[in-house]
């Protein structure tokens, strides 16, 4: 868990949140030019399921922003409801499922990624960083079982559409070995059955945390 002070520091004062919030949306940015060369064979529908990273910073952005119009007031003031909760929830499985998947992909087929500065410890670093980034949303955030069940069955469904669905439909995306209808994100190899079963595991690993790390939303606050 990310100490309160550090929690209060980054999303009580306007500057730090701003920069928070920049942060997240150029990682945005950053992460959809990454996959633009590899989308035109990717159907339209499916491209929030396929941009993993980017929509994991993206659903992070829209976490901290809901924090604006708390500003100068303290962390613990701000609004919850069931909607939030399910925001917040889906915000942290995603950064922390994304940032376990980045290091387990790379450090699967070692030797492709190791020892490249950016390749290896640039990608690997910034994506273990949404880890820490996540464990600032339950300082402010609730979660329920409904939010937590909502989050599983979406991970889920993106696991499923990641290796299996994209073929059903006839989506393909251009991959570092050639062309593969799979939308799970490139990689300099096949993946196998490995790396399915361990996407799967992180999924379970994700809401679990979720669910130890956030506080429970009360009954009277479900309609605040």
């Amino acid at each position: 868990m990310i100490p309160d002070r550090w929690a209060r520091y980054y999303l009580e004062n306007a500057p730090s949140l701003v920069w928070l919030l920049v942060a997240n949306v150029a990682a945005v940015l950053v992460g959809v030019r990454y996959y633009v060369e590899t989308m035109p064979g990717v159907n339209t529908f499916v491209w929030p399921l396929y941009a993993d990273s980017p929509a994991a910073t993206f659903l992070a952005a829209l976490s901290f922003a809901t924090l604006l119009p708390n500003l100068g007031r303290r962390l613990r003031d701000a609004p919850v409801n069931r909607p939030l909760a399910y925001l917040h929830t889906l915000s942290f499985v995603w950064l922390v499922k994304y940032g376990l998947w980045t290091a387990v992909a790379l450090n699967l087929r070692v030797s492709l990624y190791f020892p490249e500065a950016w390749a290896y410890f640039g990608i690997m670093l910034t994506h273990l960083a949404f880890i820490g980034e996540a464990y600032l949303l339950p300082h402010f955030g609730r979660t329920t079982r409904g939010a937590l069940a909502f989050a599983l069955g979406t991970a889920l469904l993106n696991d499923f559409v990641d290796y299996g669905f994209a073929a059903v439909i006839g989506s393909c995306a251009l991959g570092r070995v050639g062309r593969r209808c799979l939308l799970y994100p490139p990689l300099r190899y096949e993946p196998g059955l490995a790396l399915p079963l361990l996407t799967v595991l992180t999924t379970f690993v994700s809401v679990w945390l979720a669910s130890s790390a956030f506080s429970r939303l009360d009954k009277d606050e479900r309609t605040v």
